[in-house]
């Protein structure tokens, strides 16, 4: 009667059941024994703990970690092949069995009884259960696996895509009889030619006939598939037929579906089990060289989106994109649901959000299998020359070609109010009136980017979003949430992907039409301007370029190009967003920018195209920008008469005053305060001294080139016609006394030392990417320039007569009212027709590539860095498709946490020292 007691009291009362859990790390016959004993065979009771020992997906996570397994890959290989075979045999089992799902009951009188079949040792058989750590072992298993060196990886290939063969009698009879009406029709027309091949099958030493069945990697699709549409495991059991439980059902209402097959909230976490295994399948590109890219496609993205059938391709991308979609709308008016809603709420309840969690699933899914250009499944060319398009098929990318082909209305509507209202629920998170009341959407890159793939793919859906009336309302979005990540290096790969979104819009003229209508949504309080939509944009586009100090190079580019892209729809800006867009400008012609890299004057020349748009199009609607562009002359006539020394002469100053500015700041501050003269007067000497030796060098610059007139005239640099002839002040012209012919060899010697020191400047490179800039490098850059000036430089000599002719205190008012009448069609030529850049992608390895390293990043990139996910699928293995940088964890400091809080209450912003040093 006493002999049970001891099994009953060896956990505590028997109701936890964690010894064995914890043991299983460390213990001969846990995770250990895969690595220490080899050949262990497939009906060894060793493998069924894996089956029944853990509770969740953080149980096998942080049981079994990627140096177990790689351990094991080293010194008994042979048993992970055992695990894998014996796992997917026991899901393909259980799939199959009348005993799955196993019916959950969640009373409390189940939840005491499972504690008592704890106790007891003994129990119902939870197949449920069995089935998800089925899942979860792969999940766990297979990224080390993928990681193995070698791209055509002989251990992968020999155990997932081995295909068995085996005799057609022997494999299964009823199917040879299922499949039999299914080659009717071929047998029908070729009968002649299957009939030819019969005789060498029929001989007497070969009397069966073979065939070969799926590989391990094929049936595993199949059932995860099957997986995604069980009901009473991802389904609502009242939808069942029968004895069938595998129903292919759109999961909720939404595109292809217009009922709602009931609530199936239940099953969010079954339903993200199975596509977590389903991204790490196709997450095996992440695992090879971006060289080898295109060489080496990924087996399992190639079978999903090219052997799969319609049906089930069909209804697996209309349950990702309704799922995805439908995040935005609440999910019920319960009492629970009303509290999730209060205010710092999610820093109370740390657990995880199974809603959530899916959707943020369903959206990476859908990311990496419209981004799938691998291989043959690379979109084909349609067409010739500059009609020339590459779209995708059925044969190339199933998933692409069907969300291309997408065309109602009101599928469009649903996906742009699914996307607009996770870009609303973003910006109420992060500018709320209590700072971090609310949390972040954890899923608005992937909700940025699958918006990104649904304009590149589907045209019919850009035309539909640009001619909305919520246009403006998502381009503003996009812009404030880049304006929000700016500061956040982790986050540039987002803003890349945020300015290609802008620059593919504004290439529409439904755009530039929409420039007109103001903002509607509420803006955060910093970025709130005056104005139209176009004012916010050039806004926006300021913003982001003047205060990331060149961090963000790469995206300066594309969102140049937006704004030459709109710039013949400008009308009516205001004297903010003309000030904004002549001090781009001004930037972008500062020697320092302009001379660092080869494809900056590309920049100018974007910007030089936005001032000619407006002048051509929309000259009197635009008189503050003309106004500002008048102001501004100076900048337009020294471009016309830039050279290279004069350019390295202003780099050269620059350089010398941020020196004089460190020693100042280096220098004993009580010791200034003092009137130390002789510490004092070194540096305001050595900064005269400078800008003595700039002004003479000013002076000279008619010089060289007068003398060269005779030597040689093609070293003369190319200036604007207005400039050929300057004169020569008469002092310099008159014989100089001896005192100042002294000073003038003193000059000499110093020009010559300064013209030493700027070739060196040039030779050592500019910028950062060592470029060096040559005279004949720069004339060229003026001589392509010098013609969009031309309008400019009419417009200024037009103006300058009344500004002349006005009072000081009326010229300002006068000469808007004069520029918004005035006229220059006599002068200018008339007005080009319009040639929007479109953003394109080549189908070069190189940009491929780089787009999906992006995409990549974007995705996964949150699993790889520590605390950002609950699960680091990724984490501890060797992605070599891109780099991720691991930043030394800091604890937050006090002081942080109560700024961040109440608003700088401390004065410490994120552009502070201490706060930019932890990011």
């Amino acid at each position: 009667m006493f002999s049970k007691i001891p099994q009953r009291f060896t956990a505590p009362f028997g109701l936890l059941g964690d010894e064995a859990k914890l043991a299983f790390p460390s213990q001969p016959g846990g995770i250990a024994k895969l690595a220490a004993v080899r050949n262990i065979p497939q009906s060894d009771n060793y493998w069924d703990q894996y089956f029944v020992l853990f509770d969740s997906a953080s149980d096998v996570f942080s049981l079994i970690t990627p140096h177990h397994i790689r351990r094991a890959l080293i010194d008994a290989p042979e048993n992970v092949a055992t695990l894998i075979r014996v796992v997917t045999s026991r899901l393909f089992n259980l799939i199959s069995d009348h005993t799955f799902p196993s019916t959950s009951n969640s009373s409390v009188t189940a939840f005491a009884t499972s504690f008592m079949k704890t106790a007891g040792a003994s129990g119902e058989r939870n197949t449920t259960k069995e089935v998800l750590n089925c899942l979860r072992i792969l999940q766990r298993v297979l990224p080390v696996i993928f990681e193995v060196e070698g791209e055509s990886n002989i251990f992968e290939a020999e155990v997932l895509w081995k295909k068995q063969e085996a005799e057609e009698e022997a494999a299964t009879v009823d199917v040879g009889g299922s499949e039999t009406p299914q080659f009717v029709i071929e047998d029908d027309e070729d009968s002649d030619e299957e009939r030819a091949p019969q005789p060498p099958q029929s001989s007497p030493g070969n009397p069966k006939e073979r065939k070969q069945l799926p590989s391990l990697g094929e049936r595993l699709f199949s059932s995860i598939i099957d997986l995604m549409f069980c009901c009473g495991f991802t389904l609502p059991t009242k939808i069942q037929v029968d004895h069938y439980k595998i129903n292919y059902v759109i999961w909720e209402k939404g595109i292809g579906s217009t009922t709602d097959p009931g609530p199936s909230h239940a099953y969010d976490n079954n339903k993200t089990e199975v596509l977590r295994l389903l991204l790490i399948l196709l997450s095996r590109q992440i695992y090879v060289p971006p060289g080898l890219l295109f060489l080496h496609p990924s087996l399992y993205t190639l079978h999903l989106v090219q052997e799969t059938t319609r049906r089930d391709i069909l209804t697996v991308l209309c349950s990702l994109l309704n799922t995805a979609m439908n995040s935005a709308i609440p999910a019920d008016n319960s009492l629970g649901s009303m509290a999730g809603k209060l205010p710092y709420n999610h820093l109370v309840f740390k657990g995880e959000d199974p809603r959530s969690n899916l959707v943020g699933t369903c959206f990476q899914v859908l990311c990496v299998l419209l981004d799938f250009q691998s291989g043959s499944a690379r979109d084909i060319a349609t067409g010739s020359g500059e009609a020339q398009v590459f779209a995708p098929t059925p044969h190339t990318n199933s998933f692409r070609y069907f969300l291309m082909k997408l065309h109602r209305v009101q599928d469009f509507e649903f996906i742009v109010g699914g996307t607009l209202g996770v870009l609303e629920q973003q910006m109420a998170a992060t500018n709320n009136l209590l700072p971090g009341a609310r949390k972040a959407i954890p899923y608005i890159s992937e909700t940025i980017i699958f918006f990104w793939k649904m304009i590149e793919l589907n045209k019919k859906f850009r035309f539909y979003v640009l001619e909305s009336d919520k246009a403006m309302d998502l381009v503003a979005h996009l812009l404030c949430y880049c304006l929000e990540i700016k500061d956040k290096p982790q986050q540039h790969g987002l803003c890349r992907a945020l300015s290609y979104i802008i620059q593919t819009l504004s290439a529409e003229t439904a755009f530039g039409v929409k420039l007109s209508t103001p903002i509607r949504i509420q803006l955060p309080t910093k970025w709130v301007t005056s104005g139209t939509a176009a004012d916010f944009m050039i806004n926006a586009i300021y913003s982001i370029v003047a205060t990331t100090s060149g961090a963000l190079n790469s995206l300066y580019p594309a969102l140049i190009i937006a704004l030459s892209n709109s710039a013949p729809y400008f009308k009516n800006l205001t004297v903010t967003a003309s000030t904004r867009l002549v001090q781009l400008f001004n930037s972008f012609s500062n020697p320092l920018f302009l001379l660092a890299d080869e494809g900056h004057p590309r920049l100018l020349f974007f910007m030089l195209e936005v001032f000619n748009s407006v002048i051509l199009h929309h000259l009197p609607e635009n008189p503050n920008l003309i106004y500002g562009i008048l102001t501004a002359h100076k900048i337009f006539e020294d471009l016309g008469t830039f050279t290279l020394s004069r350019g390295l002469r202003e780099i050269k100053r620059v350089q010398a005053a941020k020196e004089e500015q460190a020693q100042k700041n280096n220098s004993n501050p009580k010791r200034r305060v003092s009137g130390d003269v002789d510490e004092d007067a070194q540096p305001g000497d050595e900064k005269a001294r400078l800008l003595e030796s700039d002004h003479e060098q000013t002076l000279a610059v008619h010089e060289p080139e007068q003398i060269s007139e005779h030597e040689d005239t093609t070293a003369q640099p190319h200036a604007s016609p207005t400039s050929e002839n300057t004169p020569i002040s008469e002092s310099t012209q008159l014989p100089a006394s001896e005192k100042a012919r002294g000073k003038m060899k003193a000059k000499r010697s110093l020009s010559s030392e300064t013209t030493a020191s700027l070739d060196h400047i040039a030779a050592a490179g500019v910028g950062r990417n060592g470029f060096v800039p040559t005279q004949e490098w720069v004339c060229s850059l003026i001589f392509e320039l010098c013609p969009d000036t031309e309008g400019l430089i009419r417009l200024l000599r037009g103006s300058k007569e009344l500004q002349a002719s006005r009072h000081k205190a009326n010229s300002t008012t006068a000469i808007v009212d004069f520029l918004s009448s005035a006229t220059l069609k006599h002068v200018l030529p008339p007005a080009p027709p319009l040639t929007p850049r479109r953003f394109i992608f080549e189908l070069s390895v190189t940009v491929v590539g780089r787009v999906d390293r992006l995409v990549d990043i974007v995705d996964m990139g949150r699993n790889l860095r520590p605390g950002m996910s609950p699960l680091g699928i990724w984490n501890g293995t060797n992605v070599r498709l891109f780099y991720v940088k691991h930043a030394q964890h800091q604890q937050r400091q006090i002081t942080e946490a109560v700024s961040n809080v109440v608003g700088g209450f401390l004065r410490r912003t994120s552009d502070s020292p201490q706060i930019r040093q932890r990011s």
